[in-house]
């Protein structure tokens, strides 16, 4: 059996800095007091482009170095917006007690007693290398731009799952001869599997992911380590040769508002019959949401923060309001409702005021036929509306204000002026 630390999507740079950092450095302390043989990471370290003499560059590379003190680590590929080619080169000159392999081709990797890595010369191995502890077959993200160029853009989209699925099938055959020697197998890879769940809660279903599960089941690895979706989750099935398990250890902190489940790192425990994973979890801000449909309502959101903790919390709160009302929330009430909160985020959408035309209406003689055709096109009954029209070519405006005072001071709008009153008062 093998242990092995499972760590995914970092994302280090300047904003997630502070909780990639915390979360991957506590995440690292847990592996090497759990005395993990090996450590993978599945993509996805960097959340873009770094300049090594930035800070983001530098905290990675030195937790990355502290790991590797402690055992073998292997570095794939992720998605090339947030880790363009080239990005993972410098871990190869790292140092370190122990070697750091990146993994930016398709290929196997094996793990040898004195704790090196030992690369394939081609996709696989034609022969073992002899005495190896365990077998990695690695695949990181793949290029789906030199898809297209090949097949065309409108079908590489399914292409790119078929030619994985035939690449997966085809890595079989060196796993069942490894479990003959009695060596774990392990797959490594970067992408969606169809059906996955979203951090959101939102399921992955369509023709352009890369993988499905019984793709991955076909590889015949007792264990399969994944990376790129941010929410932890597993698969497991029941193989003539044993128990095989699929896996994505999920983002390594809380990088976004409305995320479920806990963030963490997996600890494996694979052998040539089963694979077993357990998710570590780190501290990981807290995230709180509070939504109003309508305007904030300060009563109800002092309730809010009375009945949950939001010390130390990063706080959304959302509401929605028309346009005409956006200028009655009061932003530095909730703020101050929120000050032992780590972050407040207030985010409010803004609903236009539609403004219905009545087709024709300049063309119409009298003001009685604009007032028809206005009431017909926005919905209100007409009556009412020439009865009011009547009554301001005929009354004193005084006379008019004092009566409809006196209407609604004394009883319920008239049914001869219910609209039109009710909409003045």
């Amino acid at each position: 059996m093998v242990r092995i630390a499972h760590f995914s999507d970092l994302h280090y740079g300047p904003k997630n800095l502070i909780e990639a950092d915390r979360c991957f450095g506590a995440a690292v302390d847990m592996a090497m007091a759990s005395g993990v043989q090996a450590a993978v990471l599945s993509g996805d370290s960097t959340d873009h482009a770094l300049d090594l003499h930035s800070p983001a560059a530098e905290r990675l590379v030195a937790q990355v170095r502290r790991l590797a003190d402690h055992c073998p680590v292997l570095m794939l590929q992720g998605t090339f917006s947030h880790e363009p080619p080239g990005t993972l080169s410098i871990f190869k000159s790292l140092g370190g007690r122990y070697p750091v392999h990146v993994v930016d081709q398709i290929g196997q990797v094996a793990l040898m007693p004195n704790g090196c890595w030992q690369v394939s010369s081609s996709w696989r191995f034609d022969v073992l290398p002899d005495g190896l502890m365990a077998l990695f077959s690695c695949v990181p993200t793949v290029n789906k731009a030199a898809v297209a160029a090949t097949v065309g853009a409108g079908a590489a989209a399914e292409a790119v799952g078929e030619h994985l699925a035939v690449l997966l099938a085809g890595f079989a055959e060196s796993h069942r001869r490894a479990q003959t020697l009695a060596v774990p197998s392990i797959g490594v890879s970067h992408g969606t599997v169809f059906g996955c769940m979203s951090e959101h809660g939102v399921p992955m279903a369509g023709f352009d992911h890369e993988f499905t599960t019984g793709a991955l089941f076909a590889a015949e690895a007792q264990a399969f380590m994944l990376g790129h979706i941010h929410r932890h989750q597993a698969w497991d099935c029941e193989a003539r040769h044993g128990q095989q398990r699929i896996a994505y250890a999920g983002s390594i902190g809380r990088f976004h508002y409305g995320e479920d489940g806990d963030k963490g790192w997996l600890l494996w425990e694979v052998d040539t019959s089963s694979a077993v994973c357990t998710l570590q979890p780190t501290p990981a801000r807290r995230t709180v949401d509070i939504v109003f449909d309508g305007k904030p309502d300060l009563d109800t959101l002092r309730d809010a923060v009375a009945q949950q903790d939001v010390a130390g919390a990063f706080v959304r709160v959302r509401w929605t309001v028309a346009d005409e009302d956006r200028h009655e929330v009061n932003r530095q009430a909730i703020q101050e409702a929120l000050g032992a909160a780590a972050e407040v985020k207030l985010e409010g959408r803004i609903v236009p005021v539609v403004r219905i035309r009545a087709a024709g209406i300049s063309q119409l003689d009298s003001l009685e036929q604009k007032v028809v055709a206005w009431a017909q096109a926005t919905g209100v009954k007409t009556a009412p509306m020439l009865a009011c029209l009547a009554d301001l070519a005929g009354q004193q405006p005084s006379v008019i204000a004092d009566r409809v005072l006196s209407t609604m001071s004394s009883e319920p709008c008239t049914d001869q002026y219910k609209d039109a009153a009710c909409v003045a008062g």
